[in-house]
């Protein structure tokens, strides 16, 4: 036997199972990216260059502004041009045009505009911000002059998290209700699956539309978004139930569990401690691959004004401002909030195909 067949055979379970997710290049990209923009969102006031609500009435729906090094052949560092306004009196139309004289270098760790840290901690440093006096829009302004990039980046905070709390929910009832449901068996089983079937025939769409609009207009932003998360998790426990009572089906009889009764065990007992763990990775897995669609359920309903409310800043509220064919046409940068949902659902999915084979690394 080599010692690399040694060091493969004597290797621990957990050993296996990273070794075989680092072979799975775009699963260990998405983790890395992902890991990168949840500790993002933690100091997203400190990595936006404005704060979220800050207005610029002289340039409304201004496009998006280029980052130059070099100006007349000579290396200045990054930087953008000024911009001069004009009002197309015929089509009411701002039209923008940089002025190569005016070089406006972007600064780094720098102060900028004031915001309150988390809601607590007043401060106005910033990982970058515009030269004094001038601007610095690099994805564009939207209809009142709000920085685009700067509010998808605050978005980021609603839409990501609102994926982890529901499948929180989801995966506390999808294992109760499912380990109850695959060891009790008999006629509890038979109406959890009844259950089960009745709610994955319903359309997803319409119901999270239904349950949304029942939500009143006075109820606080704060309590919208733990209502919508709520929504979520508990109408996508169905297909984590079902993986659960599938395999406690085919694990409770085996002699580790049996002896577990004999010795007295309760069944949560016997499920929490002695069945789950046994299949921990493969719900990780579920339940990597199902926050995609509770990020996509989100920016749904408050794309059609049923989800979260404004002052809340999430991806879906920004995606509103390009509701219109004209807006898309005259403004095409306020469709900027997809890109970051699309790399965001790729990569969950990347990382979920890499747990998934990484779970079983017998194979």
């Amino acid at each position: 036997m080599t010692a690399a067949q040694s060091r493969i055979h004597l290797a621990s379970q957990k050993q296996l199972m990273w070794w075989k997710f680092k072979q799975h290049r775009l699963a260990v990209a998405s983790a890395v990216f992902l890991i990168a923009v949840y500790l993002m969102i933690l100091i997203v006031e400190f990595v936006a260059p404005y704060s979220l609500h800050t207005k610029n009435v002289d340039f409304i729906h201004s496009p998006p502004q280029r980052i130059h090094l070099f100006d007349k052949g000579k290396f200045v560092g990054p930087f953008v041009y000024g911009r001069t306004m004009s009002l197309d009196m015929d089509t009411l139309r701002r039209t923008y045009t940089d002025n190569p004289d005016d070089v406006q270098p972007i600064r780094f760790f720098c102060r900028g505009d004031s915001y309150k840290f988390w809601g607590l901690v007043q401060s106005n440093v910033h990982v970058v911000c515009p030269a004094p006096g001038g601007q610095m829009f690099l994805l564009g302004t939207d209809r009142l002059g709000r920085d685009v990039l700067s509010r998808i980046l605050y978005g980021a905070r609603i839409s990501l998290t609102i994926g982890l709390i529901g499948i929180s929910i989801s995966f506390f009832l999808g294992i109760v209700i499912g380990g109850l449901a695959g060891y009790r068996g008999g006629v509890f089983d038979l109406i959890v699956q009844r259950l089960i079937e009745v709610l994955q025939s319903l359309p997803s769409l319409p119901l999270w539309m239904a349950l949304a609009a029942i939500m009143p207009v006075t109820w606080s932003p704060l309590v919208i978004y733990f209502g919508i998360t709520i929504i979520l998790g508990i109408i996508d426990w169905t297909g984590l139930a079902r993986a659960v009572r599938s395999k406690l089906l085919a694990l409770r009889e085996e002699d580790y569990v049996q002896a577990a009764q004999l010795m007295g065990a309760s069944t949560p007992r016997v499920i929490g401690r002695h069945l789950v763990p046994g299949f921990m990775s493969h719900l990780i897995a579920s339940a990597t691959i199902s926050i995609p669609s509770m990020i996509l359920g989100e920016t749904a309903l408050s794309f059609l004004g049923l989800g979260l409310r404004p002052p809340i800043t999430s991806w879906g509220i920004l995606l509103t401002e390009a509701k219109s064919v004209s807006v898309i046409a005259f403004y095409p940068w306020l469709l900027f909030p997809i890109i970051p949902v699309v790399l965001v659902i790729l990569a969950f999915n990347f990382l979920g195909d890499g747990l998934r084979d990484a779970a079983d690394p017998y194979k």
